[in-house]
């Protein structure tokens, strides 16, 4: 395991507290996102990675419960789940890559592609990305909204997850960002919303905070699905 891994998974075992978040040995945070449905996230870069290459850690009231590294065309490179820790990468060969260069070039990405954890579950992920030419200003930054759609299958071919909506992107700094989308349980459409709030850099209030701000109460029941959403979609 790498150390700069070792290191991260060692934070998520201290107690939620406010205070600010560290990265790894080698890396730095360059971005700090307040989002709805209690949520902050942390993203930084490692000098060992890829050129490209970007990392976010997702906090909640209790701390740390997601991690997640994707490359410069935004594909899904490998992400960590806690309590237990279950690490998910991305399988060679896609059939169809996700290419944030092309959702910009042209207007609309199509995915097709597997992901595996080391608990042994494959799955199938197939969608696609779109711009919608809307654009939204959120905390003085401009987005470029997206409409999506996706669907991830186990290898029996059973429906795991489901979802579609909107996202939003930042083509200058090559991130997605979650916006309102509806996920499907098996029955119904379910909404959920963990669109960013707040976006502070290096010297601004708020940048490498570990306690997230906004719903922290009312919305506490949407937690789980908010976690579910963030563990497939490659927002960044």
């Amino acid at each position: 395991m790498k150390p700069a891994l070792i290191t991260i998974l060692m934070l998520t075992g201290a107690p939620a507290a406010a205070g600010s978040f560290t990265p790894p040995e080698g890396c730095e945070t360059f971005l700090t996102v307040q989002s709805r449905g209690c949520r902050v996230s942390n993203h930084y870069r490692c000098s060992t990675d890829q050129p490209g290459d970007q990392w976010r850690a997702d906090f909640d009231q209790e701390g740390m419960f997601f991690l997640s590294r994707v490359d410069r065309e935004t594909q899904w490179v490998e992400s960590f789940e806690f309590n237990p820790t279950v690490r998910q990468t991305l399988d060679p060969g896609a059939t169809d890559p996700a290419s944030f260069s092309a959702l910009i070039g042209s207007g609309r990405d199509d995915f097709d592609f597997r992901l595996s954890k080391d608990d042994g579950q494959r799955s199938h992920v197939t969608g696609h990305d779109a711009l919608t030419g809307k654009s939204v200003t959120i905390g003085g930054v401009t987005l470029g909204q997206t409409e999506f759609e996706f669907t991830e299958l186990d290898e029996e071919g059973n429906l795991l997850r489901q979802a579609r909506g909107h996202e939003y992107v930042h083509p200058e700094w090559r991130m997605f960002f979650s916006g309102p989308s509806e996920w499907f349980d098996g029955a119904d459409w379910l909404p959920v919303d963990g669109s960013p709030m707040r976006f502070s850099q290096p010297g601004e209030p708020g940048f490498a905070a570990t306690q997230p701000i906004f719903e922290c109460g009312a919305l506490m029941s949407q937690g789980p699905l908010d976690r579910l959403m963030q563990q497939v979609r490659h927002e960044q």
